[in-house]
């Protein structure tokens, strides 16, 4: 039996009536981190209360060893008749810490797929990794050029501290040696023990001491954020006095900067997918320009001109001067309504101060008045999406492109703008026209391959907006005339 208990891996040891070690095997001392020495006549950390007792009851209490390190001990505490307690116990630190993390990969994973503000969502990341216990803080660091200032991306555990990244170019220009631009100049891992003594005794530092010195920290460790082989970033991490950077730790941080690094990732394309939306837009406006008004600009100036010359001929009529004057005033009409109508467009849209439904009713009401089609908007009782401000501004933009074809290609009396539920919170936008279908001129045989389809650049522009969020775009002629467009939009939260 002795020898048993002394080859056993888990701690076991015998209490006393009071509590206190009277024996313990060489598993229990490595747990511990005393030897039996020192264990025996000790207060064990184990509550032998009777509502504790029992084979079958295991219960965690926390355990401070004399050279720092924090530990949870889980144990089986049963009475040994009137002498005492029999306690098995293990380290099961390492195992809830990693249970801790996991879930804390879990929620920074959903917090990325479902972030709309890369500050908002890397706060978020550094908020989960402070709360695994045994780090104190933490600071995500963006990088475009390492000449160059930072930007702070989130950060937790340091309290207010809106000049950071003033402070430390402050220490940079001191001359102080900022580890973690080791990190991005290797692209490793950089653990640095004792950082902290290291910072508060140097004068270089002392722009920082006031911000470094909030939390209770010791070990420092920096990471990389690589995504697509390009460094994006860089998570700094400071570990709690009595900590170890140990490898199960750091692949918990290397796993949280992966999601940093396609969180600024993710933010970065999804900004160039912006800019080459709004060149697209610009060059659409700017053809509607050329097409519309710059035309019409310019036939009026030929007809002034015309009617300049008439009028130096003694022969000119009234009534060749009036169906001249007449001309220029319709051409003049003309030019005015496609100039308010790409100032209609171009015009800010503030959804929040109105809803999305509202602001296409408003647009609808505009284009109706405008245009004298009649235009209908239809939502079922209770539909209001619950989509946040950029994708209902690109629902906004499909319906707006939608009516702008509708009117400059369909010739079409009326136009029935339907949201409908889809699956799962999704949302279904249908446009349609009672116009001609493909666009085609008057007298022309109907027929897929009478004209191209209408604009396919504002085709393009539309079924782009929709796959930005997983959503897809159709588009054709109807079978009983007309077109119509639909967006289906899987989910618009």
């Amino acid at each position: 039996m002795r020898a048993l208990v002394e080859v056993s891996g888990d701690g076991l040891a015998l209490l006393d009536v009071e509590g206190r070690f009277v024996m313990v095997n060489e598993a229990a001392t490595q747990v511990l981190g005393l030897p039996a020495a020192e264990l025996i006549g000790r207060s064990a950390p184990f509550v032998t209360t009777p509502e504790r007792n029992g084979p079958s009851a295991r219960h965690t209490d926390a355990w401070t060893a004399p050279d720092g390190r924090r530990c949870d001990l889980e144990y089986r505490i049963s009475p040994v008749g009137d002498e005492g307690y029999a306690v098995w116990f293990s380290d099961v630190t390492e195992a809830r810490r990693q249970q801790q993390r996991l879930a804390a990969i879990t929620r920074a994973a959903s917090r990325v797929a479902g972030s709309c503000s890369l500050r908002a969502t890397l706060d978020a990341v550094a908020h989960e990794i402070v709360l695994t216990v045994n780090i104190a803080a933490v600071q995500i660091l963006a990088v475009d050029d390492p000449a160059d200032d930072l930007r702070v991306l989130g950060m937790a555990g340091f309290g207010e501290a809106p000049d950071f990244i003033q402070r430390l170019g402050a220490c940079r220009r001191r001359g102080a040696r900022v580890l973690f631009m080791e990190a991005i100049r290797t692209r490793k891992p950089v653990v640095v023990r004792h950082r902290k003594a290291v910072i508060m005794a140097d004068p270089r530092w002392a722009p920082l001491h006031e911000i470094m010195d909030r939390p209770d920290w010791d070990d420092f460790v920096s990471l990389p954020l690589i995504v697509r082989d390009r460094i994006v970033g860089v998570i700094n991490t400071y570990y709690v006095p009595g900590e170890d950077p140990c490898s199960g730790s750091l692949a918990f941080l290397e796993a949280m900067a992966d999601h940093a690094a396609v969180a600024i990732d993710t933010a970065f394309l999804l900004s160039q997918t912006r800019s080459q939306a709004q060149e697209q837009e610009r060059r659409r406006l700017a053809r509607e320009l050329h097409d519309s008004a710059v035309q019409q600009l310019f036939s009026m100036r030929m007809q002034a001109k015309a009617l300049r010359a008439e009028l130096d001929h003694a022969s000119a009529g009234p009534a060749t001067v009036c169906n001249a004057a007449e001309e220029i005033a319709q051409l003049s009409e003309s030019a005015l309504a496609d100039l308010r109508r790409l100032v209609f467009e171009l015009r800010p849209l503030d959804l929040g101060a109105q809803s999305l439904i509202d602001a296409v009713r408003t647009h609808a009401a505009s284009v109706e008045t405008r245009t004298g089609m009649a235009v209908r908007v239809r939502v079922p009782s209770g539909l209001e999406p619950d989509a946040g401000i950029d994708l209902q501004e690109d629902v906004y933009r499909i319906v707006q492109e939608a009516l702008h074809n509708v009117v400059k290609h369909a010739r079409a009396t009326s136009v029935d703008i339907r949201f409908a539920r889809a699956g799962e919170g999704g949302l279904v936008v249908d446009i349609s026209d009672d116009g001609c279908g493909l666009g085609a001129a008057p007298g022309a045989a109907p027929g897929p391959a009478a004209t191209p389809p209408r604009d396919r650049l504002g085709l393009v522009s539309m079924r782009e907006r929709a796959e930005r969020w997983g959503g897809r775009l159709a588009a054709g002629p109807r079978q009983s005339g007309g077109w119509t467009v639909t967006v289906t939009l899987p989910v618009t939260r």
